[in-house]
């Protein structure tokens, strides 16, 4: 879905913002508030960075001439808090990047389109801002899909992956990365991998045609959790791409452990760069392996193309930190729909950290039905903390970076809660009639709370954190049965707080018993 969509409040206004304002004059005791003096300064540092040519915003915000036909507007967008957009609860947590605008910003914008929207004195015009041209990093690097790819002007949404060549021949740490679509209003969500092995041509990631996986007849068996029931969390989309390959979930359903997807970078409607300095932290690249892109195409009536890239920056030397994304895809109960007239559903889902480690970035995912998502700690001594609570807009789908990091020791448990308006009452929701189930489509449903840790150089991110499934039950670790025998196979129980058999050990053990 575009953008565009977030400023419907903008557009439905466009009579009054494009009207030109009443030259009202302001009283002998109240000074006379300019564009260049006083409404600049604003603009330059809580709007330009998307109201600028060729970045998000429909309309520029650089100028007097390209501002003003927009100054009743920008006061009912500002007095109703709906720009800048931010939507974390302000009695949890702290955050880096929220915005500035202060109550006195708000009353000179609003004072600025009641007084008749004056231009001011040029000398008082401060010196402009330095826009990177259609970046808000500076990379040192730049990679992008091979061609663009041709998005149909209807149609269901559909995922695509792309995998390119790497630049870096060896491992590279980079301190910020930015996902730049080539056309934004089609695009609804990017993930950039570095995937550990790589793919052959045709591989789709999340499908069951990948050369290396285990045998079918263990796949058959990992996802029938009994004779005669079929496991419906297994995959259901044929289509291929998204959050994880077939071997996390067969290690899912083999070990009751819950898969986190490796992402390197994330893109959303709304989400600035990654940006991993502020944290003395930077990002670990493997040399010599493919960079594969997925992106989620929505058509939006326009035939267009897109072609996404990707820009990176630098560390100067090799990072002592390591900033990771966590990114859990199976807490919810995928079995559990979202009932058809629910208008505040709630989910939630727990993981334990087996590994100290430093929170400083949430990045609540969902779709057209979510209304909000929190995350709460529960440290090894019993104290509490809510440390992110979030209003969810799919529109603009913001990354919360924490302004100090959160200490979190090993065995702290993290609870995350999320809500949903499956009613007539929400007017983005695609098919209030139905009941929503889980999946990758838009009108589907997600409940996806990714999170970033910054930990030592040497952590292995698969240690990090714990979770089961949502909806596992120990009783439906599979039961492999031994053709010719009434034998079973049965793992041990979970969890595994001290690390989980990894796959490459349980399937030659499977593999024995079916032979």
């Amino acid at each position: 879905m575009t953008r565009f969509l977030v400023f419907v409040l903008l557009t439905a206004m466009t009579a009054l913002g494009t009207e030109n304002p009443s030259p009202s004059v302001a009283s002998d005791q109240s000074p006379v508030v300019t564009f260049n003096k006083d409404v600049l300064p604003i603009l330059q540092n809580n709007c330009q960075v998307c109201h600028r040519p060729g970045d998000v915003a429909p309309m520029s915000f650089l100028t007097y001439e390209s501002t003003r036909p927009w100054a009743k507007a920008i006061k009912a967008a500002v007095l109703s808090k709906q720009m800048p957009p931010w939507f974390a609860d302000p009695h949890y947590g702290e955050f880096r990047n929220a915005p500035k605008l202060t109550q006195a910003d708000i009353n000179t914008l609003a004072a600025w389109a009641d007084s008749g929207a004056r231009e001011g004195d040029p000398g008082d015009k401060p010196s402009a801002a330095q826009w990177v041209k259609g970046w808000r990093i500076q990379p040192d690097i730049i990679v992008s899909m091979p061609e663009p790819y041709h998005v149909q002007a209807k149609g269901a949404g559909e995922i695509k992956e792309f995998f390119i060549p790497s630049p870096f021949k060896e491992d590279t740490w980079v301190t910020s990365i930015e996902i730049r679509p080539g056309d934004p209003s089609v695009v609804h969500h990017v993930i950039v991998q570095v995937p550990e092995q790589n793919a052959r041509k045709g591989f789709a990631w999340g499908a069951q045609n990948c050369e290396t996986c285990p045998l079918a007849a263990v796949q058959n068996a990992v996802f029938v959790a009994g004779p005669g029931r079929t496991d419906d969390r297994g995959p259901q989309s044929p289509q291929g791409g998204s959050y994880s390959g077939p071997e996390a979930k067969i290690r899912e359903r083999l070990t009751g452990r819950g898969a986190f997807t490796t992402m390197e970078a994330v893109y959303a409607p709304g989400s600035p760069p990654l940006d991993f300095r502020f944290h003395n932290s930077a990002k670990l690249i493997r040399g010599g392996k493919q960079i594969r892109i997925e992106v989620h195409y929505t058509p939006n009536g326009k035939e267009t193309a897109d072609q996404t890239m990707i820009g990176f920056t630098l560390a100067k030397a090799p990072a002592e930190r390591r900033f990771i994304i966590m990114a859990p895809e199976s807490l919810v109960d995928a079995r559990k729909s979202i009932p058809a007239g629910e208008a505040n559903w709630e989910t939630s889902g727990e993981l334990t950290f087996t590994e100290p480690a430093e929170l400083v970035w949430f990045m609540p995912h969902m779709h057209l039905r979510g209304k909000d998502m929190t995350f709460r700690l529960i440290y090894p001594n019993g104290r509490e903390e809510t440390v992110l609570s979030a209003r969810f807009n799919f529109q603009w789908q913001l990354g919360y970076e924490a302004e100090d990091p959160i200490k979190v020791p090993k065995g702290t448990r993290m609870i995350v809660t999320a809500h949903y308006d499956n009613s007539a009452n929400n007017p983005s929701n695609p098919d209030p009639g139905k009941d929503a189930i889980w999946g990758e489509l838009t009108s589907q449903e997600m409940m996806l709370p990714w999170f970033g840790v910054v930990v030592n150089r040497d952590a292995q991110p698969d240690m990090i954190a714990f979770y089961q499934p949502g909806g596992f039950d120990r009783r439906d670790l599979p039961a492999l049965p031994v053709p010719g025998t009434v034998g079973r196979f049965r793992l041990p129980t979970p969890p595994f707080i001290g690390g989980a058999p990894r796959l490459q050990v349980v399937q030659p053990a499977i593999l024995r018993e079916l032979k």
